[in-house]
């Protein structure tokens, strides 16, 4: 039995179902989980949900520094002590959704990268908000549900192709680092997982006039899944159907082509002839 997990067991802590925690144990696969993460000595880390830190010992001895951000104050001083000798280690007692990045990495080299194994009900919302902080990263490093790692992953007319897809994919560059059988936690959950991960592009996948228009264009691809994106856009941006057809048109698209099917390109260059036909409608 690890170090980390006799500690668990001898202070009694029970595994919080409602934070979704999984640990892994296995030193074996950690240390591949940190080798797949890319992780060097030219790095520092913010390492998100170190549960009792077997993941963050590794890390530590792959990067420059390591500050790990947990929610669970009960894992605090097992933290502490499981760390203690770890001199490039720094703890965090927090909520990584609402932590501010800047702050919190303000004695960070940048950019940096950002390795977690997450609870998975908020794996969606906390890698939409270490989007926010793109600029700043150098890449993130996931564990998520294998069902999430197939959505990130997904390809135009997938089931996953969604704007989880898009903003990942638009933003990074991911692949699939590894598969995570479920028997590799404790406590053992129900779904297998996956490791992903996704260096951060310092261009963006496709050149568009406005991000804030690219993104609208996507959502309304996604909101009527099974109709076309002509309908689509009637309905997200209250256009006419004429209107609408002129714009699929002009983006040189077949109007009867689902948007589900769209391409970042092709919804890039949607987004474009929006942009142009507001500036021409307003100027």
């Amino acid at each position: 039995m690890s170090k980390s997990k006799e500690r668990i067991r001898d202070s009694q802590l029970r595994y919080k179902q409602g934070l979704g925690q999984n640990f892994i144990y296995d030193d074996d696969l950690l240390s591949a989980i940190a080798e797949a993460s890319g992780v060097t000595e030219e790095d520092d880390v913010v390492e998100i949900g170190p549960g009792s830190g077997t993941l963050t010992k590794h890390l530590c001895r792959r990067a420059h520094a390591v500050m790990s951000v947990e929610l669970d104050e009960r894992l605090i001083p097992i933290l502490r002590v499981s760390m203690e000798h770890e001199e490039n280690f720094t703890l965090v007692e927090g909520d990584a959704l609402s932590m501010n990045y800047g702050e919190l990495t303000r004695a960070l080299r940048h950019p940096y990268s950002v390795v977690a194994n997450i609870p998975y009900y908020i794996t969606t919302p906390l890698i939409m908000r270490l989007l926010e902080e793109k600029d700043s990263l150098h890449r993130i490093a996931v564990m998520v549900q294998k069902e999430v790692a197939d959505k990130i992953l997904s390809s135009p007319g997938d089931e996953g192709w969604g704007m989880l897809a898009v903003k990942c994919q638009y933003y990074c560059e991911p692949f699939l680092a590894m598969d995570v059988p479920a028997s590799c936690f404790t406590p053992v959950p129900k779904v297998d997982s996956a490791f992903v991960v996704m260096p951060v592009r310092r261009e963006r996948a496709v050149r568009v006039q406005s991000e804030e228009d690219f993104f609208r264009i996507a959502q309304a691809a996604f909101a009527l899944r099974r109709k076309t994106m002509t309908n689509g856009l009637c309905a997200a941006l209250h256009l006419e159907r004429d209107a609408a057809v002129s714009l699929m048109e002009q983006a040189g698209l077949d109007t009867k082509v689902r948007g589900e099917k769209l391409t970042l390109e092709e919804l890039g260059r949607l987004a474009d002839a929006w942009t142009q036909r507001k500036a021409e409608e307003n100027a």
